[in-house]
Formats: C-alpha cells, structure tokens, sequence
C-alpha cells in the first residue's frame, strides 16, 4: 500500500551544511542503492574554505534529464519523484549528465549506468523520511511540510523556482533562502 504523502516536501538549507558526509553515508546504506550514495557533499573551494555544498536531485518539474533520453529509461511518476535510469533501459549516454541544469545525475562507470537521488521513493512511499534528512545533524536537510519548516526557520523561504539563462525550473526540492535575500539572474544573451 503506498502512503505517499503529498504535503511532505524536501528542504535543502545550504547554509547549514557542515560537510560531515552522514548524508552521503545514510544513503549508500540505503539497500535499493547498491551501497552507492545518490546526495553528494561537495567542497565550494576547499583550498580556502571548509565551506561545502550538498547536491541532491531537484525532481523537477519538467526533468530534462528525461527528455533527453533517447531509450526512455528515466521518468516522473505521479508523485513527482524523478527515478533513476531503469537498469534495463538505459544506454549509458550520459545525455542526462550533460543537460541536468543541477548537475546531479552521475553515470556509474563500472555498472554503465545513470543514477541519482529518488526521493528514497522505497522509504517516502511507505510513510517514511529520505535517509539523508533522518541523519542530518544541522539541519540542513529536512523533509516535511512547508508549515513545520516555517516554524523551524521563520527568517528563511522555500525556493523552488529557478533561471538558466532563458529557462525556468520549478522543482519538488525546495533550497531555503534568508528573508529579503535577492537572487540575480543573468541571461546568456547579456
């Protein structure tokens, strides 16, 4: 029985992010993963900074990881979870790679195949909180309702609408801003 809950939404809060890696260890735990994590912490300038960024699929609105792709082995289920390539289906062309504005998806040498954050779809379809968001001890990670996140961050917003250039992306995951920060966006034709 799924009980997928539709008020439940992912937040990412960047700033909170300490590079602990827990998420990334969470997730390769997770057994549909193959003992490989889908989030990614990054390091912004490492030379300089310990700051760090963690990078997890957006789910968006309109994936084009999934327009791209000439067999079809990526796709959007009703709930608005963006799936990882069908192990069956996928050519390894790295399509996806190459035109995720995020880029999340990641082609796993070894076993020819794309693969990147499903929401942890076998644990948000049964009620449950992605691995990552269970282990996160900052908080920058959290998933629930807009409502609790409020209350948690009253000086933050939830964004998840996007500028590339000319293209806009809405996403499920939603990046949390401070009040009144501005975002500029630059046009590839400026």
């Amino acid at each position: 029985m799924n009980t997928f809950r539709l008020d439940q939404e992912f937040f990412l809060d960047p700033q909170r992010c300490i590079g602990c890696h827990a998420c990334e260890m969470a997730c390769a735990e997770c057994e549909t993963n193959g003992q490989l994590p889908m989030i990614h912490v990054d390091y912004v300038e490492r030379y300089s900074t310990p700051q760090t960024a963690v990078q997890v699929c957006m789910h968006c609105e309109d994936p084009v990881c999934a327009r791209v792709c000439p067999a079809v082995a990526i796709e959007k289920d009703e709930f608005g979870v963006v799936h990882s390539a069908k192990t069956d289906r996928c050519i390894a062309c790295s399509n996806c790679v190459n035109a995720c504005p995020f880029g999340v998806p990641r082609k796993i040498e070894p076993m020819d195949l794309m693969m990147k954050c499903n929401l942890c779809y076998d644990r948000t379809s049964a009620g449950k909180r992605p691995m990552c968001a269970t282990v996160c001890p900052s908080g920058a990670l959290f998933y629930g309702t807009r409502e609790e996140m409020s209350r948690m961050r009253p000086n933050s917003s939830p964004v998840n609408t996007f500028r590339f250039g000319k293209q806009t992306v809405k996403t499920r995951v939603n990046i949390m801003m401070p009040l009144g920060a501005t975002v500029l966006v630059v046009d590839a034709d400026e």
